[in-house]
């Protein structure tokens, strides 16, 4: 008997993102591709990172940006929460 490899069962799905800082209005934007995911914000400026599965309904996201500044956020099935160093929050989705 020959066994396969199972595909599709833990890949993260791709698309638009979109986050908004509340405070400050400032967006961030960009896609995701599975694991890969590039944002930018409003002054040019190019976030790459990644999203790790978690769980069954939670990802992990890791970016960090051209200055070597980070984001670090979680996802659940209502939405994605984003937080820099310093303390700054973005809300946003994935459509």
């Amino acid at each position: 008997m020959i066994f396969g490899k199972r595909r599709g069962s833990g890949s993260i799905r791709g698309g638009f993102y979109h986050f908004v800082n509340p405070q400050s209005k400032s967006t961030l934007s960009g896609y995701g591709d599975g694991d890969f995911v590039r944002l930018r914000d409003e002054y040019g400026l190019v976030w790459t990172g990644t999203a790790e599965k978690q769980g069954p309904d939670l990802v992990r996201y890791r970016l960090r940006s051209e200055k070597g500044k980070t984001i670090a956020g979680i996802s659940d099935n209502h939405g994605i929460v984003l937080r820099d160093e310093k303390g700054n929050t973005w809300r946003g989705f994935l459509e």
